[in-house]
């Protein structure tokens, strides 16, 4: 994971559906987003290039050299597992890595630690926690990051003059974050994370994020994998019963694994533990 915070690059564009996989292709087959052609062979703006580079980064499909790592080939290289996105599973995959990376930071420090603080919150009190975060960034920057990053989660008004783009968001049927009613002075427009079981977060992707965070040993406790930095609690915004559900059925699930709940100290430990591959084959398959 990125420590560093980083702000903009996105050019005030959200990833759209398609652009993942047209970055991958081009990368693939070598080219590069600074050449001339680049344009002409992604099929889009000058501005939109530097974007969908972006995004890219952000999703950490790419290193800092513009190559595809292992999971860009393995999700949308020639023989990809879902090249099209056509399993839902892999758009809270792609929200896991774009959080856990912390390339586009306001993503990571925004399920991580505001919504924690602040479950309702207007952008006005966003605006005054990312400054706070990062002080030196300008608040025009900050701007355009917040609404980037609200309109990747949240469903524009069918009488939205963009509502064809912004329909395009490549993470707004998570329904992570919503637009509420709340009279406030400060502010007319609220908004709600959604903390919820998340019943429909497949097993698979949940235990992936277990496997890839370095951090967890063979045994991990239950407040650790609910409130840690880039934990499935913090990640998927869950509560508690439904972090308590799928450990259970991790459990019931895998002969490796067991959720121990011993003189009240919950806890899950891997007794043979599988390789976070391992996980994604056995649910593409």
């Amino acid at each position: 994971m990125n420590t560093k915070l980083t702000f903009s690059g996105h050019d005030s564009f959200v990833c759209k559906q398609y652009w993942l996989k047209k970055g991958i292709d081009f990368l693939s087959e070598g080219n590069k987003f600074s050449d001339e052609t680049a344009v002409v062979e992604l099929g889009v703006g000058k501005n939109m290039v530097g974007a969908i580079r972006y995004w890219l980064r952000s999703f950490d499909l790419i290193d800092l050299n513009d190559q595809p790592n292992e999971i860009a080939k393995y999700l949308f290289g020639k023989k990809g597992k879902d090249s099209f996105l056509e399993d839902f599973s892999s758009l809270w995959l792609l929200h896991y890595l774009l959080v856990k990376t912390n390339r586009a930071s306001i993503f990571n420090l925004f399920f991580n630690q505001f919504r924690k603080e602040r479950p309702e919150f207007s952008k006005e009190q966003l605006h005054r926690f990312l400054i706070a975060q990062a002080d030196s960034i300008s608040p025009n920057t900050i701007e355009k990051d917040s609404n980037v990053f609200l309109r990747t989660y949240i469903k524009p008004k069918y009488d939205s003059q963009e509502i064809e783009e912004n329909f395009s968001a490549i993470l707004i049927d998570l329904d992570l974050v919503k637009p509420i009613k709340f009279k406030s002075k400060e502010s007319s427009q609220w908004y709600q994370v959604t903390v919820e079981e998340r019943s429909e977060l497949p097993n698979s992707i949940f235990l992936f994020s277990i496997l890839d965070n370095e951090g967890y040993a063979d045994s991990v406790s239950f407040r650790e994998l609910e409130t840690g930095i880039n934990s499935p609690g913090s990640v998927f915004a869950m509560n508690r019963e439904g972090l308590y559900d799928k450990l259970k059925e991790l459990e019931e699930t895998y002969s490796g694994i067991t959720f121990s709940e011993t003189a009240g100290n919950l806890e899950l430990q891997f007794k043979k533990k599988p390789t976070k591959w391992e996980i994604l084959d056995e649910h593409y398959s």
